[in-house]
C-alpha cells in the first residue's frame, strides 16, 4: 500500500534521529569496552540502525491534518538535498587544531583507527619517563601516562562511519550530511506543530541562515545534537497524539514515548550542555504523571537509559573536560538536582488533585504572554543599558583584545559581549523573524495556558527555556561566526518555529473571511512575511559562506605522514606546533609524539639519544627550519612536508562576519639518521 504524502513526511523526518540514536546505543558501549572497529560496527551497529529505521517509523501516526498534498514533501526534500550538496561542495578541511572542529576530527580519527580510549603516550617508544617531555596539546589532556580528548564521544562516533568509508575526506563530508539531516528533522517538527504546507518555509529559513550552514561545513557536534533533540520532540509529539491512561495496554504510543526518551537522553552523549535543555523534559514528565498519561513511564525509562549513556560518556570518557568545565557545570548539576527533587515533590503533593489549572486565575495566560514580550524587549535594550564583562579566562581575553585591535575597537579584553545576544539573532535571521517569533511565543503561551494547544506544551517548555537560558548567558568566546554555535541546536530553530507559526496563524485569520479578496490577501500576507524573513538571512549568509576553510590540509597531512618514517618517534620543539599538530601526528600519522623545550638543548639531545637506543628514528618538528638546524646534527635531513595557505573562518565582534581570514600552517621536520 502506498503511503500518503503526510504519513511519508512524518515518517521520513524521524528517520535521522532514530538512526543516530540506534547507532549510538550500540557504538558507545563498543567504544567503552575498546572494540569500536569497522567489523563490530558492521556486525552490530548496522543491523541495529536498519532494525530501528524499519520498525520505529511504522509506529508514527499521520500528521494532524487532512489532505496533505505532495508538494510540501517534495519541497522539503529539495531543500534538504540542496543544503547537503552546497555544504559538501564547500566543506572545510579543519584538521589542524585551533578550535573545536579539528579537535572533533582528531578524536574521530583516533577512535575510528584504534577503537578505544584513552590515547596511550607510548613513552617506551620515545625516551621512557624523561621529565623533559610533555604530551599535552590543545584539547588533549595529559593524565598520568595516557591522553584524554577534550570533548564527548557522540559526534566522533557518528563521524567515524564516514572515516571508515572514505578516510579523512569521508569523515569531513559526513558533517554536511548530518547538518542536512538536522534541516530535514526540523521540517518534520514544523509539519507536526504548524502544518505540512508551512514545513518547507521553516526548513528553508533554517537552511539559509549562516550559523546552520557554517557549523555543517566542519566537524562540529551541534548538528548531531540538533538531530537528536529536534527528533525527540517530534517523536514525543507523535507519542502524545493519542491519549492513554496508566492502566492501558502497551501500544505504539508507549513505544514511541520510550523511543523519544532515549533520543532525548542520548543528546548528552554528544554535548554535556544538553543537560540544561533536558530540565523541562523532567518537569513535563511530572505533568504527564499527574495527568495519568500512559506515556509517562516509558518516556521516563527511555530518558534514564539515554542519560545513563551520557553520564558514562561524560564522567567516564571525558572527565578531564568536565573538570575543566567545573565552574559552569557544577551549578548546572545542582540545578538539575533541584529540578528533579522539585518535580518529584510536586508530583507527590498534587497526585490526588491532578495537574494544576493553568487557566486559573484568569489573568495568568495574559500575564505570561506579556512577560514573554517584556523579556524579549529587555534582551533587545540590554546593549544600551550596560556592558557585560568577566569571562575569567586569560587566553580568551588575549584573543578578544586581538580581534578588537583588528576591528579598530577600544581594547577591552575582559568584555563578554553577552548583552548583544538578541542582536546576534537579528544578524542571522532578520528583524522580522525576531519580531514574529516574539509575538508567536507570546500568543502560544497564552493559548497553551488556556489549554487550547496541548501539543505545544512540551515544545514551548523546552524551547522557551533553552532560548531564555542561552540568550541570557551565551557563555562562549563572542567572536562570530564562532559564537553563533550556541544558537544552532535549539535557539535558531525555536525562533524560526515560533515565527513561522505566527505567520501561519496570521494568514489563517485572513482566510476566515469570505470572498476572493480575503483569500488573495492571505496569500499576499504569507508571501510578504516569508520574504521578510528569508531575505535578511540570505543577505547575511552570502557575505561569508562563499569560501572553503583550511583547504589543502588533507593533502598536506598525507604528505606529512608520508615524510615521517614508520618507525619514527617525533619530538616537537615548537610550542605552537605541539599545541596544534601533536594529535595530528600521533593520531593520523600513527607515530608517538611528545614536546620538548627547544631552549633545553641538553634535554633534546638526551631524548634523541633515547629514541635511537630503542632502535627507532628520531624526528624533530617545528614551524621554521632554523629551530631544527639549531638542534639537529648536520647530517639530519630537513624537509617541509606541511605548508598550507588557505582561508579560515573570520572573527568579528560588533557586526556579522563578512569574509574569511587567512590561515598559514607550516611543519618542518628533521629526520635524524
Amino acid at each position: 500500500m502506498l503511503l500518503s504524502p503526510g504519513r511519508l513526511l512524518a515518517r521520513t523526518t524521524v528517520v535521522p534521529a532514530v538512526a543516530v540514536a540506534a547507532w549510538l546505543l550500540v557504538a558507545f558501549p563498543l567504544l567503552v569496552i575498546g572494540h569500536f572497529t569497522p567489523l563490530m560496527g558492521l556486525l552490530l551497529g548496522a543491523p541495529a540502525v536498519v532494525a530501528a529505521v524499519a520498525v520505529v517509523p511504522r509506529w508514527i501516526p499521520d500528521l494532524p491534518e487532512d489532505d496533505v498534498p505532495w508538494w510540501p514533501l517534495a519541497a522539503v526534500g529539495l531543500v534538504t538535498v540542496a543544503f547537503a550538496a552546497l555544504q559538501i561542495a564547500y566543506h572545510a578541511e579543519a584538521l589542524v587544531i585551533r578550535r573545536d572542529p579539528a579537535s572533533y576530527a582528531q578524536f574521530t580519527v583516533w577512535i575510528a583507527q584504534n577503537g578505544s580510549l584513552p590515547i596511550p603516550q607510548h613513552r617506551d617508544l620515545i625516551a621512557g619517563d624523561d621529565p623533559a617531555l610533555s604530551y599535552n596539546s590543545l584539547a588533549y589532556y595529559q593524565v598520568g601516562d595516557v591522553v584524554w580528548p577534550q570533548f564527548l564521544a557522540g559526534a566522533p562516533l557518528v563521524l567515524s562511519v564516514g572515516y571508515w568509508v572514505g578516510d579523512l575526506t569521508g569523515m569531513l563530508v559526513t558533517a554536511p550530511v548530518i547538518g542536512a539531516l538536522g534541516v530535514l528533522t526540523f521540517a518534520g517538527l514544523a509539519a507536526r506543530l504548524i502544518g505540512a504546507r508551512w514545513a518547507p518555509l521553516a526548513a528553508l529559513l533554517l537552511a539559509v541562515c549562516l550559523p546552520q550552514q557554517w557549523v555543517s561545513r566542519s566537524t562540529y557536534s551541534e548538528p548531531a545534537a540538533q538531530v537528536l533533540l529536534l527528533g525527540a520532540l517530534a517523536l514525543a509529539f507523535d507519542a502524545l497524539s493519542r491519549s492513554t491512561s496508566l492502566r492501558d495496554r502497551w501500544g505504539r504510543e508507549h513505544a514511541l514515548a520510550g523511543a523519544a526518551g532515549v533520543v532525548f537522553g542520548l543528546a548528552l552523549v554528544v554535548r554535556i550542555d544538553a543537560l540544561r535543555d533536558l530540565l523541562p523534559v523532567v518537569a513535563f514528565l511530572g505533568l504527564l504523571l499527574l495527568a495519568r498519561r500512559g506515556q509517562a513511564p516509558p518516556l521516563l525509562a527511555g530518558l534514564v537509559i539515554g542519560a545513563g549513556y551520557g553520564a558514562v560518556a561524560g564522567f567516564g570518557l571525558s572527565r578531564p573536560y568536565l573538570d575543566y568545565l567545573s565552574d559552569s557545570l557544577d551549578p548546572l548539576l545542582w540545578l538539575s538536582a533541584a529540578v528533579l527533587l522539585l518535580t518529584v515533590a510536586g508530583t507527590a503533593v498534587l497526585w490526588r488533585h491532578g495537574p494544576p489549572r493553568t487557566d486559573r486565575p484568569g489573568w495568568l495566560p495574559a500575564a505570561a504572554a506579556v512577560l514573554a514580550v517584556l523579556g524579549v524587549a529587555a534582551l533587545a535594550i540590554r546593549p544600551w543599558l550596560f556592558t557585560q564583562r568577566g569571562h575569567g579566562d586569560e587566553a580568551t581575553g588575549l584573543y578578544i583584545g586581538q580581534v578588537q585591535e583588528i576591528e579598530g575597537l577600544p581594547i577591552d579584553p575582559d568584555r563578554t559581549y553577552e548583552e548583544m545576544s538578541l542582536l546576534w539573532m537579528g544578524w542571522y535571521l532578520g528583524a522580522a523573524t525576531v519580531l514574529f517569533a516574539a509575538l508567536g511565543v507570546a500568543l502560544l503561551l497564552y493559548r497553551v495556558l488556556h489549554r487550547r494547544e496541548p501539543q505545544w506544551v512540551l515544545p514551548v517548555m523546552l524551547l522557551v527555556w533553552s532560548v531564555a537560558a542561552t540568550l541570557a548567558r551565551p557563555a562562549i568566546t563572542p567572536d562570530h561566526p564562532w559564537a553563533s554555535r550556541r544558537l544552532v541546536v535549539l535557539v535558531i530553530p525555536a525562533f524560526v518555529l515560533f515565527a513561522v507559526w505566527f505567520l501561519a496563524w496570521w494568514t489563517r485569520r485572513f482566510r476566515h473571511y469570505e470572498g476572493p479578496p480575503a483569500r488573495g490577501l492571505a496569500g499576499v500576507v504569507a508571501a510578504a512575511g516569508a520574504a521578510a524573513m528569508l531575505l535578511p538571512a540570505v543577505m547575511t549568509a552570502s557575505g561569508v559562506m562563499n569560501y572553503r576553510s583550511d583547504i589543502g590540509t588533507v593533502q598536506n597531512t598525507r604528505d606529512l605522514c608520508a615524510a615521517i618514517p614508520d618507525d619514527a618517534s617525533v619530538i616537537i620543539v615548537d610550542p605552537g606546533v605541539a599545541s596544534n599538530y601533536m594529535q595530528l601526528i600521533r593520531g593520523v600519522c600513527g607515530v608517538p609524539a611528545a614536546e620538548a623545550d627547544p631552549a633545553d638543548r641538553e634535554a633534546v639531545g638526551r631524548v634523541v639519544d633515547g629514541i635511537r637506543e630503542r632502535g627507532r628514528t628520531a624526528v624533530l618538528a617545528a614551524s621554521v627550519p632554523r629551530d631544527l638546524t639549531l638542534l639537529a646534527p648536520p647530517k639530519a635531513r630537513v624537509e617541509h612536508p606541511f605548508r598550507v595557505r588557505a582561508d579560515q573562518d573570520p572573527g568579528t565582534l560588533m557586526e556579522p562576519p563578512r569574509g574569511p581570514w587567512s590561515f598559514s600552517g607550516d611543519v618542518w621536520i628533521a629526520i635524524i639518521p
